[in-house]
């Protein structure tokens, strides 16, 4: 492995790993984390494959397991009612902007679907080399991304969905579970 190759996949590594996480801090770390999860394993590599594939897939399974690991540890934290805080919680009075709101929707689709979505809109994958880092079937790398493109959408729309496409609700609604 070329350190020159690897470098050169640093500036994709690091727009993935902050658009997954969020926050510039933590994309850094899982960029070093992959980085050197890279050189560790270098022998693991396959000279001739894709680099950015191979790459792409050890930092997609570090993330899924430092968030795995997070989620556990959020587990046993202490819980909130948000009925309670809810007359505390404000939105901002001035109107953010587009770049701020795609940010926000994206951190609030669900794990597998952001990353299906990165992938293939920032990172220009193909379908097939993200079913191979992510480790599902093509058509559910689809599944994923088209859901993640509608509930994007209905995120940046301001969470209402289209009328036509609202099924009729003949059952109990919905209830928040604590």
């Amino acid at each position: 492995m070329d350190p020159n190759e690897l470098l050169a996949h640093i500036p994709g590594l690091r727009r993935y790993a902050r658009a997954l996480t969020g926050d510039a801090w933590a994309a850094d770390d899982l960029v070093q984390d992959t980085l050197e999860r890279a050189v560790a394993k270098r022998l693991l590599w396959r000279v001739g494959s894709d680099l950015r594939a191979w790459l792409f897939t050890l930092m997609h399974h570090l993330h899924a397991s430092q968030w795995q690991r997070r989620a556990g540890e959020r587990a046993t934290g202490p819980v909130m009612d948000l009925d309670e805080v809810q007359a505390e919680l404000v939105a901002p009075s001035h109107a953010t902007d587009l770049g701020i709101d795609l940010q926000r929707c994206l951190m609030q689709l669900p794990e597998e679907q952001r990353a299906v979505l990165l992938l293939v809109t920032l990172e220009d994958l193909s379908y097939e080399a993200v079913a191979r880092i992510t480790g599902v079937p093509v058509g559910t790398v689809m599944s994923r991304l088209s859901r993640a493109r509608q509930r994007l959408q209905l995120l940046l729309d301001g969470g209402a969905a289209p009328a036509a496409a609202a099924p009729p609700t003949t059952s109990a609604p919905l209830r928040r579970l604590k």
